[in-house]
């Protein structure tokens, strides 16, 4: 126990990092248990959602109980070869995924209201 305390006592995290990870590249047709193998050898995980539909396939997350655990993840993950696919492991930040999700609903208010006003799309 006094090793664990130590460990977490003296480390100071970058801002970015927390227990959720977004993982990119991974192959279509990978499965959970596949997931938890991977991913579970690096500490106890809450959570893993695959990406199923058309925008999400070869995404998921994964969320780990211990915030130094899903650093070690993203430690020794990022760029780590699964069917011939190198991982994309990253932390994930709801700010930047709302601000993709955004823009794209604004494209997609604009093109119709070009399609309303009979605007032809940029040239």
């Amino acid at each position: 126990m006094a090793a664990l305390s130590l460990r977490k006592g003296n480390t100071r995290l970058p801002p970015e990092v927390n227990r959720v990870l977004y993982v990119r590249n991974l192959p279509f047709n990978i499965t959970s248990e596949e997931m938890y193998d991977i991913f579970g050898k690096y500490g106890a995980i809450r959570q893993i959602r695959i990406g199923t539909n058309k925008d999400t396939r070869g995404t998921a997350f994964v969320v780990y109980e211990d915030i130094y655990d899903a650093k070690t993840a993203v430690d020794h993950l990022s760029g780590f070869n699964v069917a011939n696919r190198y991982l994309i492991v990253l932390y994930y930040q709801q700010a930047k995924m709302s601000k993709k999700f955004d823009q794209k609903k604004k494209e997609d208010e604009i093109t119709k209201l070009q399609e309303k006003y009979g605007i032809p799309k940029d040239k």
